[in-house]
């Protein structure tokens, strides 16, 4: 790992650690006065409803913690988020764990010195309050941190002239096209199918048309093809809607790099994020658009980088006119 992304992981834990600090300092102070049964859920009026052991308690708040520390030190590494994204998801990162934090705490609290030694009969709901208080507090204090560690290299900083293009005489036509193999959206179809027909005649169609529409839809996807030619890129599937098209008016360039399904884009399908949208069949290669609004455009099909290349020399022809 390198020094730049040791940092950002870094400060991506670093709230969740503090959190786990400061209720583990408040544990130990208050433990004495503590009953053995802790009030640890409490329904809308903020009476208690559900029990845990203290030991129990101490253990879910560790592990919640640790382990929301090691997601966001994860994607703050490997997640690929540039500019505003990475200070933002650096700044929730404080806002939740602040947010966490304080409600474990105050569990803690409400509980010391339970009538008759046993747990709280409620929590008062003022602490939800001073917990969404925190958070923004904590999420200020992380974007003011972000500030101290170096922020990742952008790809779309990138000088338009280094990248691929493929050789074109003038006035000579060239287009690129390539079917994408998802295997997951047979069976996603065969799923939604089978589950609207089965709740259909079981129990509503009012429940399973709408599994029978999303399946419809997906099933026109289930041998996307991606193609490249003077419109710019188009995905598309076996009828000609639904269908995405990013036309060269909105491109500044593209790339052909690899991205990663879970880490960059939260999953698999068609992805919405913060600063980058893409149709996700799989983890790896990828034609990547930069969007002169400074959004990325990704889709996952091999052979990308003769499709970046040809979206480039498509662009530079549009630019001067040829």
């Amino acid at each position: 790992m390198t020094s730049k992304n040791l940092g950002r992981a870094t400060l991506a834990a670093l709230p969740f650690v503090l959190a786990l600090l400061a209720d583990l300092v408040v544990h130990v102070t208050v433990k004495d006065r503590l009953p053995t049964r802790l009030a640890v859920h409490f329904d809308a009026g903020g009476s208690a409803d559900g029990y845990m052991g203290l030991t129990a308690h101490l253990l879910y708040t560790a592990t919640s913690l640790l382990v929301l520390g090691a997601l966001w030190a994860f994607v703050a590494v490997n997640g690929r988020l540039y500019g505003r994204a990475q200070r933002w998801f650096t700044g929730g990162g404080f806002a939740v764990a602040g947010f966490l934090g304080y409600l474990l705490t105050a569990v803690l609290l409400v509980n010391v010195d339970a009538s008759e030694g046993g747990p709280a009969d409620g929590f008062p709901l003022r602490h939800i309050a001073v917990a969404l208080g925190v958070a923004v507090l904590a999420g200020a204090l992380g974007l003011l941190a972000y500030r101290l560690v170096p922020a990742p290299d952008d790809p779309r900083d990138r000088d338009p002239a280094s990248r691929e293009r493929i050789a074109l005489a003038d006035g000579e036509v060239a287009g690129w096209a390539r079917g994408i193999g998802a295997w997951w959206v047979p069976v996603a179809v065969l799923v939604f199918l089978a589950a609207g027909v089965t709740l259909g005649l079981e129990q509503s169609w009012f429940i399973g048309g709408p599994l029978l529409l999303l399946g419809l839809v997906a099933l026109t996807f289930c041998r996307p093809h991606v193609t490249v030619d003077r419109r710019g890129l188009t995905v598309s599937g076996l009828l000609p809607r639904p269908r995405v098209r990013v036309p060269l008016e909105r491109m500044a360039g593209a790339d052909s790099r690899r991205v990663s399904a879970l880490a960059e884009y939260g999953g698999w399908g068609y992805r919405i994020r913060p600063e980058r949208s893409g149709v996700i069949t799989r983890s790896g290669e990828a034609i990547v658009v930069s969007l002169v609004s400074g959004r990325e455009f990704a889709v996952t099909v091999d052979d990308s980088a003769t499709g970046a290349a040809l979206l480039n020399t498509l662009l530079d022809r549009q630019r001067t006119g040829r």
